[in-house]
């Protein structure tokens, strides 16, 4: 019998390119920002905008949903199908039901969106990803336009290529590598965040620093305490300088949609998105990246790759702008690592989200990434506990 096979190989190339813009007051009458972007299909025929909006931004800013509605009515080249914005929960709510997801989707049926649409979100970054997972999938992706309103959003989340919601006990199980169309950065959403919220992306700016810019870190040593006590020039300076090393990234890895075994901008979150689901989310993602990146560091310290010197400094600059390093579900529960109530079963849902072999971005001196694709558990747990020690000490001279 012959058992001869043929084949066809084809390659083919896709460019992607979206802006990120900085502005002040996105939706004033005399700011033009948003009518540029959102551009229509055909002459003479207006662009069709489905707004969806964060519910505590919407509580935070009770007249935004009027503004947004205000803004297209006076403008003859946008048309609003549906009367008012889509309210969705944010936080984690919105990503552990995906019926919100689901009220998004058919929000765009009912509106008659098309590709030529666009989905304009408003929102922190759970609300930008479940909002980006809809507009991803509806007739096989609409365009999206983001108005990220937290700082986690402005400097890390809402300027990158991915959406997802939570399923089956995993972060982001769901989910698609979807440029936006644009992203739109308004600060002045920024001054409507409690204390939490403000200080949730200095831990993200701090993680994108050790591992490209020594510079940006000395910055934020130096800016730590100004950026607890709500500095809005230093926080604008944070946004942009992180945003910039985002993007960099993404358009330089070679591995924007994360093909290979390697996250490498995911210093410290293996054990951030497990420390989220053992909390039942009451961790906030920007609180669990800085015990992430606390208890990475501490390995690498043990690990002799870094002195202890630089372990105090991150941790210190992590501590001044306000992080707790510390909650007990990093103790709680088995030790056995392959129980999945075990914070170390993290690194085997970190390993399987991307698939291939483990490989962890580590460090090695700031502004210096190390990858490793094996970790010594015993030397993990070892750093757990220096960090109980630590908490336990500072709480005695408190």
């Amino acid at each position: 019998m012959d058992y001869r096979s043929e084949s066809i190989n084809q390659r083919f190339r896709v460019d992607f390119g979206y802006r990120v813009h900085f502005t002040e007051d996105v939706f004033a009458p005399g700011n033009a920002l948003l009518e540029e972007v959102l551009r229509p299909p055909w002459p003479g025929e207006p662009a069709k905008v489905l707004f969806v909006l964060d519910a505590g931004l919407a509580a935070a800013r009770p007249e935004l949903a009027g503004r947004m509605r205000d803004y297209v009515e006076s403008r003859a080249a946008l048309r609003a199908p549906l009367p008012e914005p889509l309210l969705v929960p944010g936080g984690e709510e919105v990503k552990n039901r995906g019926r919100h997801t689901a009220r998004i989707l058919a929000a765009i049926d009912r509106a008659g969106l098309d590709r030529h649409a666009y989905v304009v979100v408003a929102g922190g970054g759970a609300v930008l990803d479940a909002a980006g997972l809809a507009a991803a999938t509806a007739h096989r992706g609409i365009r999206l336009v983001r108005l990220p309103s937290t700082v986690l959003a402005q400097n890390d989340a809402g300027v990158g290529v991915k959406t997802g919601i939570n399923a089956f006990g995993k972060k982001n199980f769901l989910g698609t590598f979807s440029p936006p169309h644009v992203v739109i950065n308004d600060f002045g959403f920024l001054r409507t965040l409690d204390a939490a919220g403000w200080r949730a992306g200095i831990s993200e700016a701090v993680k994108v620093a050790l591992l490209k810019d020594p510079v940006f870190f000395d910055f934020l040593e130096d800016a730590a305490e100004r950026l607890r006590e709500r500095d809005e020039d230093a926080m604008r300076y944070l946004v942009r300088r992180c945003a910039e090393l985002h993007l960099s990234h993404i358009s330089t890895c070679g591995d924007p949609f994360e093909t290979g075994s390697s996250r490498p901008l995911d210093f410290g979150h293996w054990s951030a998105h497990k420390l989220e689901a053992l909390t039942g989310y009451r961790l906030a993602h920007g609180d669990a990246v800085a015990i992430g990146l606390a208890l990475d560091v501490t390995y690498c310290r043990l690990a002799g790759w870094l002195s202890e010197p630089v372990r105090a400094r991150i941790l210190g600059v992590l501590k001044r702008s306000g992080f707790s390093l510390f909650v007990s579900e990093l103790v709680r529960g088995p030790a056995d690592a392959s129980d999945p109530n075990s914070l170390l079963h993290g690194l085997e849902e970190f390993r399987e989200h991307l698939g291939g072999r483990l490989t962890l971005m580590m460090l090695a001196g700031i502004g210096e990434g190390r990858e490793v694709n094996e970790i010594d558990r015993d030397l993990m747990r070892r750093s757990v506990r220096i960090l109980e020690q630590d908490a336990s000490q500072a709480a005695d001279h408190a």
